[in-house]
This record gives structure tokens, sequence and C-alpha cells, in this order.
């Protein structure tokens, strides 16, 4: 087997003069790359790298974003001043970083009035155009019509 590692003379060696050599230095034999020819060793302290490579995997995880995703409900025939207090929320929610999820549900019959649904979630797009671009236009599933809506990157 070819042996790496720290205070090791690279090369290759017998399984066992490997092994005797990990044993001399109070480390560990381990396998990196059984496919290789022959297969690659390493001497190094097992333990040790498993807590690194843990301690690496947290920080990285610890850096990544979780996405928040707000709603917003409209009905069909929302009044201005309702629209505007919602709009309010939608600004506030992309300004935090949030992402938006608008939908307008249709009750009973108002499923007729699909094209005021999307009259007013294209309106609400324009409207938070500086705030937030449209991830997802309107788009009928059911009985809601949903637009999802990313906040923009603050330079």
């Amino acid at each position: 087997m070819r042996l790496v590692g720290d205070n090791i003379e690279v090369g290759i060696y017998p399984t066992r003069k490997a092994l005797a050599l990990a044993e001399e230095q109070e480390l560990d034999l381990v396998e990196i790359s059984p496919k290789a020819v022959p297969p690659v060793c390493k001497i190094m302290d097992y333990k040790k790298f498993l807590y690194e490579q843990k301690k690496r995997e947290k920080v990285l995880k610890s850096k990544a974003s979780k996405v928040v995703v707000k709603e917003i409900r409209f009905g069909p025939n929302t009044d201005d001043h309702d629209y505007e207090f919602k709009k309010k929320h939608a600004i506030k929610f992309l300004q935090e970083g949030a992402k938006l999820k608008a939908y307008v549900f249709f009750k009973g019959r108002s499923i007729i009035y699909k094209d005021q649904g999307q009259i007013l979630l294209l309106r609400l797009a324009q409207e938070l155009e500086e705030y937030g671009k449209v991830e997802q236009m309107p788009k009928l599933e059911g009985k809601r019509m949903i637009m999802f809506i990313a906040p923009k990157k603050v330079k």
C-alpha cells in the first residue's frame, strides 16, 4: 500500500510494516483511497480528524442562511385600504429579508373572479418592485392563486 502522512517517508510499504509504523507513532492507519492501485493510506489521529470534520460542518451549517417565508392573504374583492395595509406588511417582510408568498383565496363562487385576483397580485408585484423581484408569477392552485416574491439583495 502507498503510505502518506506527517513524519513519514512517502512510499509503498507492505501492510504489516505500515501498521507497525502507525503503532510506533501511536496513531491510526486510515485508508484514504481504496480503489487506487496500490491503495492509499495515511497515518493520522482518526478521532481528532473526526472532531475537526464535525467542527467544520457545524461552522458551515451556522453560516448557511435560513429562508423565512411570510404569507399575505387577499380576497378577490379586497378593498384599497386593506390592500395598502397588507402591502405595508409585505414591504416590511421583504426588507427583513424574508420571502413573500402572496395569495388570493377564492371562497365558494368567488372563483369566477380569477382575473380580479390575478390583477391584484400583479399590481402588488409592480408596487413591490423596488423591494423584491417576482420569483413565481401568479398561478392558480385549487382555490388559491399564489405568487412568490424574493427580497432584493442589499448591497
